[in-house]
């Protein structure tokens, strides 16, 4: 494996690291405040014009083809500044690469340059359900055909960027009779289908410039067209696919970490007590260097996992690992950090207190750490028991 990254990718970190630090970082803190909701629009249509909502999309498709890696570090320059915009732009690449691998050419014609263009703001991603959340077998929403038709019922929750998506990937039961897990199929349903709704945004801890939002299906017609890939293999799509997701939301976690840890460093290099600069109390090193050697060894983990992506290989137990270790490491760096402040760290005066509530989150979504864990074990466990 190269550590070092191409020419090509280098530049797509550059360009990133510029436009998070020109557009994004001053306005993170407006959209902390439910404000300037406009301006965050604004910015996904940028960044799709730049070619980060098709990063690992095919250029015929519109996208810049580019793969995993550079998505990663992509991720990762964009959490720096905003963590609400590199989670849309996280599952929006998500669910266009979940539409490249499974949808027919029809469907991947239609939908794919819509999203690297932009023109849709974002794509819903509708799993989870009320019972149906770390095992998402146990959904209930039904799809029923008739004729021509799908007929969609039941509600999808925790849907992120449900309010401006321009289309959902949409989970659904096809065969109630199936054993569990075995009859869910997926489908594309456009945003102002009749029978869809939206319910307003949860009122969350963090990140509150990414809307989440409960999508309702009240017989929902959809038409049959709209089946992507096989009926009856949804789950396998979702949980195959859900690992390309975690390498999204671990770098997003090694952005907003390292964003915590860097502010800190910066503001002990300069505040003085005892007649000298804090940084130079071994006890404030000690803590900033653990949590940055942390950091790096969560790079790596992203880098590993990202890179098997990319060769075709079995990924899964890298993003796993990644996704674990980095999000668990961003939380304890972004707590760190504040305490290194001290009582300003703990003010709105300074992003650390945000950026402490905005990396909660990643622990829970895409799979919680304690799922990974029961994957991972089982992974490691699958030839002894």
């Amino acid at each position: 494996m190269e550590l070092s990254l191409t020419e090509e990718q280098t530049l797509i970190q550059q360009t990133a690291r510029q436009f998070a630090n020109k557009e994004l970082y001053a306005h993170a803190e407006v959209l902390d405040r439910h404000k300037g909701r406009k301006t965050f629009l604004d910015n996904l249509k940028k960044l799709a014009e730049l070619g980060f909502m098709g990063l690992n999309i095919a250029a015929k498709y519109g996208g810049t083809g580019a793969g995993s890696i550079a998505f990663s570090v992509s991720i990762t320059e964009i959490a720096k500044a905003c963590a609400s915009t590199a989670v849309t732009t996280s599952v929006t690449n998500l669910a266009a690469e979940i539409i490249q691998t499974l949808g027919n050419e029809e469907q991947k014609n239609y939908y794919l340059p819509k999203i690297c263009s932009g023109t849709y703001s974002a794509v819903g991603f509708c799993l989870t359900e009320s019972g149906a959340g770390s095992d998402p077998a146990a959904m209930q929403t039904p799809a029923v055909r008739e004729g021509d038709e799908w007929v969609l019922n039941g509600s999808k929750l925790f849907v992120t960027s449900a309010e401006y998506a321009g289309v959902f990937l949409v989970w659904a039961v096809t065969d109630s009779e199936a054993e569990k897990g075995k009859g869910i199929s997926m489908f594309l349903v456009e945003a102002g289908t009749p029978g869809l709704s939206i319910d307003k945004a949860e009122d969350k801890m963090g990140q509150l410039g990414s809307s989440t939002n409960t999508v309702n299906f009240t017989d929902c017609r959809i038409p049959a067209s709209a089946l992507i890939g096989e009926e009856g293999k949804g789950l396998k799509i979702a949980v195959e696919e859900l690992a390309g997701g975690r390498i999204g939301i671990a770098s997003l976690a090694l952005g907003v970490g390292t964003a915590a840890l860097d502010y800190a460093r910066n503001y002990i290099a300069e505040r003085e007590q005892f007649g000298q600069k804090v940084g130079k109390f071994q006890g404030l090193q000690w803590m900033m260097v653990e949590r940055y050697t942390e950091l790096e060894a969560a790079r790596l983990l992203i880098m590993q996992a990202a890179y098997e992506k990319e060769q075709g290989l079995n990924y899964g137990t890298a993003a796993s690992m990644a996704k674990l270790f980095c999000t668990e490491k961003a939380n304890q760096a972004c707590y760190t950090a504040l305490q290194m402040m001290g009582g300003m760290g703990y003010t709105r005066d300074c992003p650390l207190e945000r950026l402490a509530r905005d990396v909660r989150v990643t622990t829970i979504y895409e799979g919680t750490s304690e799922i990974q864990r029961v994957i991972l074990a089982r992974d490691l466990l699958k030839d002894s028991l």
